[in-house]
C-alpha cells in the first residue's frame, strides 16, 4: 500500500503512524531522509528549510530532550495533507532532568513520492511530575488512554 497523496484515512493513519515510530527512533539523518531536499518546516518559532538544517535541530532537540517519547494521531486528511496531534514525554536536560509533556499540533504537506514538503508545528510543553507520566519504559505509546481533556 502507497503511503503517498492523495491520502484515505487507511493510509493516512499508516503514515501517522510511521512516523511516530521514526522520530521514536530519535535518528536525524534517517528522519531527515523522510522530507524532500527542500523542505519547509516551522518548529514552534524556529523555521527551518533543508535536510541538513533538519538534522542539525533535531540532534540539538534531543540533546536537550533526554528519555523522548512520542505519541502521534491522525487528526485530519485531504488530499496531499494530514494534520497530526501530538504528546511526547521527555526530560529536560537544560532545566535540571525535569519531566515534561509537549502537547502540540503538525501541519504537513506532502510531495507526489510521499515525502513531507512542508511541516508546520505548534506545541506546548508542561512540567509533569514522576507521577504524571503517560509513556514510562516499556509501555505501548499507542496503548496509554489519553482523556478527551488532553486531545
Amino acid at each position: 500500500m502507497a503511503l503517498a497523496p492523495p491520502f484515505t484515512a487507511e493510509t493516512a493513519r499508516l503514515k501517522v503512524k510511521k512516523a511516530q515510530d521514526l522520530w521514536n527512533t530519535q535518528n536525524p539523518s534517517a528522519i531527515a531522509a523522510a522530507y524532500t531536499e527542500d523542505t519547509l518546516w516551522r518548529n514552534r518559532s524556529t523555521f527551518l528549510s533543508g535536510r541538513e538544517a533538519i538534522t542539525a535541530f533535531l540532534t540539538a532537540k534531543w540533546a536537550r530532550e533526554k528519555s523522548y517519547r512520542l505519541r502521534k494521531e491522525l487528526f485530519a486528511w485531504g488530499g496531499d495533507r494530514i494534520a497530526v496531534q501530538f504528546w511526547y514525554e521527555f526530560q529536560d536536560f537544560s532545566d535540571g532532568m525535569k519531566w515534561k509533556r509537549c502537547y502540540g499540533l503538525e501541519d504537513w504537506t506532502f510531495a507526489a513520492d510521499g515525502r513531507m514538503r512542508k511541516r508546520m508545528m505548534s506545541g506546548n510543553d508542561v512540567e509533569i511530575g514522576e507521577g504524571g507520566r503517560w509513556f514510562r519504559e516499556g509501555v505501548d505509546v499507542d496503548g496509554v488512554e489519553i482523556a478527551e481533556a488532553h486531545w
